[in-house]
């Protein structure tokens, strides 16, 4: 690569780290669609501010004697008997925003390997906010997975269970969200304060999710779908679409806002990396809403989705919003597969800060607890915390693109590519040891992606230091011969 190009290369980096970014971006893979056999649901984590600290937690089964259930936005439930284990992901501040409540989970798994995203936030348009307002204490971002992660059996049971809290108590967002079991992968999404919508993905396709609501084309009466009572009737009432069809129902279009270029260029984008061969027009008002890759999937695409930007694309000068955004704080990519032993067949791969600067990084499900630097630390610089050890990265290399994202990436490559060969080494080992010793086995796992997490953390921390040194001698100035011997001679 010449000079001039890796300058442009640069430049266009530099500009997409300007961008002001406040959503998501999603994708679901159906179990045919992948290269192993497992379902995927995978989620880049945008926010309004680039600066927060995100925490890795294991929440314990309980056993409950209370009777109310506070969920930390004015929300009340009667209380389960039960809360079943899962991990999460909150936010650094949420014990302060919600003391009594578990808040803003973002993603995870529970013990019967149901594992949720949530969410994917979404406009609602005027006439569906007007139909059915939004409720001010209702089902929200923060508490869906709350709600979901410690009573949900299976997928399709934590579809029901959240659907029936947004019919009683209401929503208070337009949302769109993923839960996923060892045999299916369900979309959800929520259309305004009481309506609600659920589709199956097909285990030999995908679908690529934005921030508009994506649902149409679709039978009502299938048994691949589930609603709120009342849809039809509701939208013929309020005259959200000028002629519904129960066979050929386009939610997204009665209840958001299509066609908007911040979402449909990120659709467009994720389906012509998935499924090229299609050669899709851009900027289409809605583009479908599963596809066929044109290659199975693995993790490894994924990432490259969730990392994707318009270069070398009709819209790299032109494209509304990447997908690849320096407000990200964090991606994962949820594994479900079937073939392994059960208490290795969830697996979060977790990034931190951006995912293109960054690196993914396997957690068996059995890990209840993590190395202190990934529970540490606020939406304030700190060394001790590993989030912004690996941020800090990125922020570092803007300084100097072109010298350093290559540094960075570089190194990052390098170390994907043993995980992804390690990982599939202690797989078989994993698999041959449960048979004999399952007690053994869990341990090995979780040693494992505890060790992962420490080395990255090392890896990143030595590529900081390199890089803040590097700048430093960038800072001196360049002394002649007399003057270096003067400052020697002092």
């Amino acid at each position: 690569m010449n000079i001039i190009v890796l300058s442009l290369v640069m430049i266009s980096i530099i500009s997409m780290l300007s961008i002001s970014a406040e959503a998501c971006t999603g994708l679901i893979v159906g179990k045919k669609a992948t290269i192993d056999g497992s379902i995927i649901i995978a989620r880049n984590e945008d926010y309004e501010v680039n600066n927060w600290n995100k925490y890795q937690v294991y929440r314990p089964k309980e056993i409950n004697t209370t009777k109310l259930w506070p969920l930390g936005n004015g929300l009340v439930v009667p209380m389960p008997d039960v809360l079943y284990a899962y991990s999460a992901m909150p936010d650094w501040n949420a014990k302060q925003i919600a003391p009594k409540s578990k808040y803003f989970e973002e993603r995870g798994i529970n013990q019967f390997n149901v594992a949720v995203s949530a969410t994917t936030s979404v406009d609602i348009n005027e006439l569906a906010q007007q139909s059915d307002p939004l409720v001010k204490h209702g089902v929200i971002e923060a508490n869906i997975p709350t709600l979901v992660l410690p009573q949900a059996k299976t997928a399709q049971q934590g579809i029901e269970l959240l659907g029936s809290y947004i019919e009683k108590y209401g929503a208070g967002e337009g949302n769109s969200l993923y839960i996923a079991d060892i045999n299916q992968a369900w979309l959800m999404e929520i259309g305004s304060g009481h309506h609600w919508i659920a589709v199956k993905v097909p285990d030999d396709s995908y679908a690529m999710l934005a921030n508009g609501l994506r649902i149409h084309g679709i039978n009502l009466d299938s048994k691949e779908v589930l609603h709120s009572k009342g849809l039809f009737e509701f939208v013929q009432q309020h005259k959200l679409l000028s002629n519904p069809q129960r066979d050929d129902f386009n939610f997204a279009k009665a209840f958001g806002v299509i066609g908007d270029t911040f979402n449909v260029d990120r659709e467009w984008l994720g389906q012509q990396i998935l499924s090229h061969s299609v050669g899709q027009q851009v900027r289409q008002k809605q583009y479908p809403l599963f596809m066929k890759p044109d290659d199975k999937i693995s993790v490894n695409k994924v990432a490259q989705v969730l990392s994707a930007t318009y270069e070398n694309t009709v819209l790299a000068h032109s494209g509304d919003r990447p997908i690849r955004v320096d407000r990200q704080i964090e991606s994962h990519i949820i594994q479900l597969r079937p073939t392994m032993p059960v208490p290795f067949q969830g697996v979060i791969w977790q990034s931190y800060g951006i995912l293109a600067e960054s690196i993914l990084i396997p957690l068996y499900s059995g890990l209840h607890d993590f190395p202190i630097a990934y529970k540490t630390g606020t939406d304030t610089y700190s060394d001790d915390s590993a989030y912004w050890q690996f941020r800090s990265l990125t922020t570092l290399a803007t300084t100097h693109p072109i010298k350093y994202l290559p540094f960075i990436n570089n190194n990052w490559q390098r170390a994907q590519h043993n995980i992804y060969q390690t990982f599939a080494n202690t797989d078989q080992q994993l698999i041959r040891l449960y048979h004999q010793d399952p007690t053994a086995a869990i341990k090995v796992s979780v040693d494992y992606s505890t060790m992962q997490l420490n080395q990255m953390l090392k890896l990143a921390k030595k590529m900081r230091y390199k890089i803040m040194t590097d700048l430093t001698k960038i800072t001196e100035p360049d002394y002649s011969s007399s003057d270096y011997m003067n400052i020697m001679s002092l």
